[in-house]
């Protein structure tokens, strides 16, 4: 079962208010696109037949026009050869003609106005469509973002979580004991004597690159050519 009953209620229809009533509005939606379509689909081909069908009328209406013309030449023909009687029936027959293409005229006048009317009709309807589909893309943006909303509550209120968090802050209470531990042992203990020829050696490979980095200063403050 459609949601429209005709053409107009899709023009005219007011989608807010449709899926403020609706319990399945993105069902809705995909409904009236559908809809739409179709319809959008049956306007155009109505479009198309009547267009094809102007084309025949313009085929006849200029068979009927060059008929007009022969008659005439025929009449102005018989005239000059002193057949008035053949004259006046050729323009007999001439003046039928003309009244063919006064109604193939108003025919066409008649189709273009539809045609007026068809492309308006189209106009309006994909507008509506244009709507519709950005309503429908505006809900499924929305339907996502719960979604992913809800799932993220999910997780926070996992209890799975907790314990695994329960688990880690254990872990780094052991880690720091034993680190604290080994941190223990080592207040109050001097260097070994190791520790302090390291440390001695240390110092005099420090003392002997100050001592290098003075000479070249001192290279370099010595003016050019001096004793």
């Amino acid at each position: 079962m459609g949601i429209f009953s005709r053409f107009a209620d899709i023009v005219n229809s007011n989608l807010n208010a449709i899926l403020d009533r609706a319990e399945e509005p993105e069902k809705i939606v995909r409904l009236m696109v559908q809809e739409m379509e179709e319809t959008l689909i049956e306007v155009r081909a109505t479009a198309a037949r009547t267009i094809a069908e102007r084309k025949e009328l313009e085929r006849k209406l200029a068979r009927l026009q060059a008929a007009q013309g022969d008659w005439q030449g025929k009449a102005e023909l018989a005239l000059a050869k002193g057949r008035e009687d053949l004259a006046r029936a050729a323009l007999a027959e001439k003046a039928k003609v003309g009244e063919a293409v006064r109604a193939l005229q108003d025919e066409l006048a008649q189709l273009d106005a539809t045609l007026a009317r068809l492309g308006d009709d189209i106009a309006k309807l994909e507008a509506k469509l244009r709507e519709v589909k950005a309503k429908q893309k505006a809900i499924e943006l929305r339907q996502q973002a719960t979604s992913s909303q809800l799932e993220v509550r999910r997780r926070l209120h996992d209890n799975r979580i907790e314990e695994a968090l329960t688990r880690f802050e254990k872990m780094e209470a052991r880690i720091d004991a034993t680190q604290a531990e080994i941190e223990a042992y080592d207040l109050g203990r001097g260097r070994s004597l190791g520790e302090e020829l390291g440390a001695l050696a240390g110092n005099a490979a420090i003392d002997e690159e100050i001592e290098r980095m003075k000479a070249r200063l001192a290279a370099d403050r010595k003016p050019a050519g001096g004793a």
